[in-house]
């Protein structure tokens, strides 16, 4: 009998376990990607993440190799996409740092770079 119970309760507690994991929203991909190097400035950044976001409490800022702020400002958020737009910069490594408050009410923050030019 307790071999039976015990059987009976592992699929449970995976299940518990694996909704736990999947509770924040992560970075899916990101346009420019992830440590890619594109041939242009890049008029914009968008990231698509694994569940909707919070509108308010969800940004981008990117920067670029000397620190200075290079995009717009203003986040768009969409659903599980946000975007900022860019001002226009010259080949380098730009750094992008996002944040936000998925609609389960998490918050998760990470960055990443990218390059332009040859």
């Amino acid at each position: 009998m307790r071999f039976r119970t015990l059987f009976g309760i592992i699929p449970l507690l995976l299940l518990l376990a694996t909704g736990e994991a999947i509770a924040h929203a992560t970075l899916d991909h990101a346009e420019p990607r992830v440590g890619n190097t594109v041939a242009a400035m890049p008029q914009e950044v968008t990231l698509w993440f694994t569940q909707k976001l919070e509108p308010a409490f969800s940004t981008i800022t990117v920067t670029d190799a000397a620190g200075r702020r290079i995009d717009a400002g203003k986040t768009r958020v969409s659903g599980s996409q946000m975007s900022v737009s860019l001002r226009s910069g010259g080949p380098g490594t730009y750094h992008v740092k996002w944040r936000v408050l998925s609609a389960d009410t998490h918050t998760t923050d990470g960055n990443f770079t990218f390059k332009v030019g040859p």
